[in-house]
């Protein structure tokens, strides 16, 4: 299931749109920022029903 989420960037502070795979569970990736291309840490959390718990972005090298 894919589900669209408003997140801001932790390096340019610019929102924009990240699509997520809530099909695979909770989970964590290293996706690009759609405006400054810096690698973005996002870390998805995801209930047993397959609902989005909650979703964090990081830096890269924190």
């Amino acid at each position: 299931m894919l589900e669209s989420c408003r997140v801001s960037c932790p390096y340019c502070g610019e929102s924009f749109e990240a699509t997520l795979d809530l099909s695979a569970g909770s989970q964590h990736y290293i996706e690009d920022c759609y405006i400054c291309c810096r690698p973005i840490l996002f870390f998805i959390e995801v209930d047993h029903t397959g609902e989005l718990i909650s979703i964090h972005a990081r830096r890269d090298d924190e």
